[in-house]
């Protein structure tokens, strides 16, 4: 025991006196700290907005799963990117292709979901994401992805939030989803009785919802999807101060970055999946990224 204790007391002051001196020591550049969020769960990977792909997001380090919600005949809510079966994503149940002129024929806001399910929307090669795994996958209900993905979190001893997009256009109330109020009440009251809202953020290129959901659920974090337009523009339409400025990546730098966080706001861009482009990006002082390939994006964290 105390030639144990005497080995270990002289490592300690060998190990004390060999420390240099840390004035001398090289600052450690390009160590970022950033919310890393997977889109669609890792839709460069696996299927997007599938079980599987928020698994695959979840097993490679994200603790944000990005996707989008839409609203099934029967008031589902489910999670998919378009408010219709995509003819490069799905096939219809007995197997057949969908064409691009008749997709949005296949309008999910005039399903049932026990009719959505029965799509296939996994085994489809799309070249713009090779390393896709092909697999079935079917749009899953909300209340399954989070039932899940908290389960998970919760076994790994981990936290996981959500930032999800309400697919939603003025020019689409009524034919291809509901009226930014009813749309907004089924998402909050789903997550409020399936999950946490405190580890959830809303998200939309559609201001409607998000004013409704500013004046009506005011501790409910909110994102504004923004696409061509500026900052300014952006920023007087919307007409209140949200939580997160989601620009398409192409259009930050730090001019943009300085402005968003002068009015308290996190800018988290989409949908960056070059590894140069997300160096630039996280350097310029970004607050996250949302990314296809979330397994490149992890390596930066270290």
């Amino acid at each position: 025991m105390y030639k144990y204790f005497f080995i270990m007391f002289s490592t300690f002051i060998l190990t004390a006196q060999d420390k240099p001196d840390i004035k001398t020591m090289p600052v450690q550049k390009d160590k970022y700290e950033f919310d890393l969020q997977g889109h669609r769960g890792a839709r460069g990977l696996a299927p997007e907005n599938s079980l599987q792909g928020f698994v695959k997001a979840f097993n490679l380090g994200v603790n944000t799963l990005e996707m989008d919600v839409v609203i099934t005949k029967d008031k589902q809510v489910v999670v998919s990117h378009e408010p219709w079966m995509h003819s490069n994503i799905c096939k219809q149940p007995d197997g057949s292709l969908i064409s691009k002129e008749a997709e949005r024929s296949f309008n999910i806001y005039e399903m049932t979901y026990q009719e959505v399910k029965q799509f296939d929307c996994g085994t489809l090669y799309f070249d713009q994401f090779p390393e896709q795994e092909l697999t079935f996958a079917q749009k899953p209900l909300l209340k399954d992805v989070l039932q899940m993905m908290d389960s998970l979190a919760k076994n790994h001893g981990r936290k996981i939030y959500y930032n999800i997009e309400l697919k939603s256009l003025p020019e689409g109330d009524g034919v291809f989803h509901p009226t930014p109020e009813e749309f907004s009440e089924l998402v909050v009251n789903l997550i409020a009785s399936e999950s946490n809202l405190e580890r959830v953020s809303l998200q939309s290129f559609d201001f409607r919802i998000l004013n409704y959901l500013h004046q009506n659920y005011p501790e409910i974090a909110l994102a504004a999807l923004v696409y061509e337009e500026t900052f300014e523009d952006a920023f007087a339409r919307l007409g209140f101060t949200p939580a997160i400025y989601s620009p398409y990546f192409k259009q930050v730098d730090k001019k943009l970055v300085k402005k968003v966080h002068a009015e308290g706001m996190k800018l988290i861009p989409w949908t960056v999946n070059e590894v140069a482009d997300m160096k630039r990006l996280l350097k310029q002082g970004v607050d996250g990224l949302i990314t296809d390939y979330p397994d490149r994006a992890v390596l930066l964290r270290k």
